[in-house]
């Protein structure tokens, strides 16, 4: 009894002491784009002052709705690249960018090209033109966890196929 009373005095008293570090939590990855800009023209050379990213649940972007801005998520440029976090991308997007000539381009419909999207935007005279770049991070990025397990499957499926053919072969030459 004695023991249940000191137990209950010691939480009791932890009760009055809380933590005094926060404890923050992420849910991992997210997925990401990346915007590369090339000017088609040369002799003009503009620069990046604001940027939208538009979102899409329709092929033809009658729904359009802007990235919103939400902790790590939103759509950020600088002078000659933009990029953007979220949480989840809709299938289709529109970017509008405004340049340091005043003009404001909208760029054509774009699919979202995988995880970590990586995209070139020409700057035309009178829009953008946006394209995926082929890269091999279509898939999340893996942390270590699942880099040792897939070692540790790859093994045992490395050792079962070994097993299954030396098996075989002692089996056939007893025949």
């Amino acid at each position: 009894m004695i023991k249940f009373k000191t137990f209950l005095l010691l939480l009791i008293l932890m009760q009055l002491f809380p933590p005094t570090s926060v404890a923050l939590a992420d849910t991992g990855p997210k997925p990401t784009m990346e915007f590369e800009f090339t000017q088609e023209l040369a002799s003009e050379q503009v620069t990046i002052t604001s940027g939208v990213l538009y979102e899409c649940d329709q092929p033809d972007c009658s729904d359009a709705s802007p990235l919103e801005e939400l902790g790590p998520q939103g759509f950020y440029c600088e002078l000659q690249s933009c990029s953007a976090m979220g949480y989840g991308f809709a299938p289709y997007h529109r970017i509008e960018i405004e340049f340091s000539d005043g003009v404001t381009r909208q760029s054509n419909i774009f699919e979202t090209a995988g995880f970590d999207s990586k995209y070139t935007v020409t700057v035309r005279p009178e829009d953008l033109l946006v394209q995926a770049q082929f890269n091999l991070a279509i898939f999340p990025r893996l942390g270590m966890a699942e880099i040792l397990i897939t070692c540790v499957c790859a093994l045992v499926g490395m050792g079962l196929l070994a097993g299954l053919i030396l098996f075989l072969r002692r089996r056939s030459a007893k025949n």
